[in-house]
């Protein structure tokens, strides 16, 4: 990836939280409080029209390996 498209991801980004300034606080409070081993995890998208879209997954202990490996990427 070059420069001017990490630059162009970052304003997005930086969009992003301006548009949805709770979001990134209610993850990193998920994150340190309630994501482990059994965590279960559901999602709900409803589109414009009203249609619903659900699922849920219950996290493995390799999931939380994957986690540890991102978290340890910084």
């Amino acid at each position: 990836m070059d420069f001017s498209s990490i630059m162009k991801v970052k304003g997005a980004w930086d969009t992003f939280t301006r548009n949805h300034p709770k979001f990134m606080p209610f993850m990193q409070a998920v994150g340190r409080e309630a994501v482990g081993e059994g965590t279960i995890i559901e999602v709900k998208v409803v589109s414009p029209e009203g249609k619903e879209f659900n699922t849920n997954m219950k996290l493995t202990a390799s999931d939380m390996e994957l986690f540890s490996q991102i978290r340890n990427m910084r």
